[in-house]
């Protein structure tokens, strides 16, 4: 894969962080997060997906991620972190829907990560516009060790595959590592 041996892309993500001082029923502020901050010094575990609320995202590529938590940890990974092009509102109330209690749930609200991954695509045929192909990633400060992207990479894609960026894959290779 192109990325392999590359370091990630260097973006300021968009988030939202829970400030108790604040009050009210929304105590919550912005914060900017940068790829830095997220990836220097750290093993993480990448995955990325099209969209929070859809059908495989939601039964299938989070909740496993968040099941096998633990087990990432024992392999070395200190952040399991799942990349979306959705808001920070978005994905802070898919986290609260799926029960998530593990998984990063990072917004890439302008797909400007996605982007310079060189994974956005168009999802029109759908009404979703640009969002993210699915893929994972094995990130050892800052570099791209190992990738796992979905076959058939096109804009418009008829299907949504999900062969190779599960939880499972990920899991399979850090241990034969």
């Amino acid at each position: 894969m192109a990325m392999e041996s590359r370091t990630v892309p260097q973006v300021v993500f968009k988030t939202r962080v829970r400030n108790d001082a604040l009050g009210g029923p929304n105590p919550f502020e912005w914060k900017d997060v940068s790829t830095d901050e997220l990836f220097k010094g750290k093993k993480i575990v990448l995955f990325s997906l099209p969209g929070a609320f859809t059908p495989t995202c939601s039964t299938s590529h989070l909740p496993r991620y968040d099941e096998l938590y633990e087990d990432f940890k024992k392999q070395g990974v200190d952040e399991v972190i799942c990349v979306s092009v959705n808001d920070a509102f978005v994905m802070f109330q898919w986290g609260k829907s799926q029960g998530r209690k593990h998984v990063y749930l990072l917004p890439d609200g302008n797909g400007e990560f996605t982007r310079k991954m060189g994974m956005l695509v168009e999802k029109r045929n759908l009404g979703f516009g640009l969002r993210s192909w699915r893929y994972s990633a094995y990130v050892d400060d800052g570099k791209i060790v190992k990738m796992f992207v979905e076959p058939g990479f096109s804009d418009d894609c008829p299907t949504d595959p999900f062969e190779v960026s599960d939880a499972e894959t990920m899991l399979n290779y850090l241990k034969s590592r």
